[in-house]
């Protein structure tokens, strides 16, 4: 059997922050099947600032507890997204830092909606391979709950 010992393992589910957005203690689903990891976002607003594409939108958190975080945040892209049962939709797509254990690094995020989903962030393959992680499903919260180390530098509406 084959060790990677540069590699990182998390569980199924993680406690993840997105520090740039101002935001801490997110419940993260682990999904190996999505490439593209994606956000609870509504009122999602394109805007210009400075010349460049922005996009403004209300980041939904927790699951029994609603909580609503204002966000701003670069554009990067516009991607059309196919779902699992097959449908295609278009998503904005933001880049942000993110928090897993002791990690920390960039990440691409589509703002869609889950409101009818358990976990409002969804951690797809992409984000794990740049952070060199990989999966136990049998586990969840392996990973320490990370803690905001500094104010939001960028991106906090």
């Amino acid at each position: 059997m084959k060790t990677f010992d540069q590699l990182s393992v998390i569980g199924l589910r993680e406690w993840i922050n997105l520090p740039e957005l101002g935001m801490v203690g997110l419940r993260a689903k682990i999904d190996t099947g999505a490439s593209t990891s994606t956000l609870h976002a509504s009122d999602i607003q394109p805007f210009k600032r400075d010349g460049g594409d922005w996009v403004r939108f209300t980041a939904h958190l927790g699951t029994l507890v609603q909580r609503r975080h204002r966000c701003e945040a670069p554009l990067v892209t516009v991607k059309t997204i196919r779902s699992s049962n097959g449908q295609a939709q278009s998503r904005y797509v933001i880049r942000t830092l993110l928090t897993l254990g002791d990690r920390t690094w960039p990440v691409e995020f589509t703002l869609a909606c889950r409101k009818t989903m358990r976990y409002r962030v969804l951690l797809g393959s992409k984000a794990l391979i740049k952070g060199q992680l990989v999966v136990n499903p049998a586990l969840t919260y392996v990973q320490d709950k990370p803690v905001l180390i500094s104010p939001p530098t960028t991106g906090a509406a």
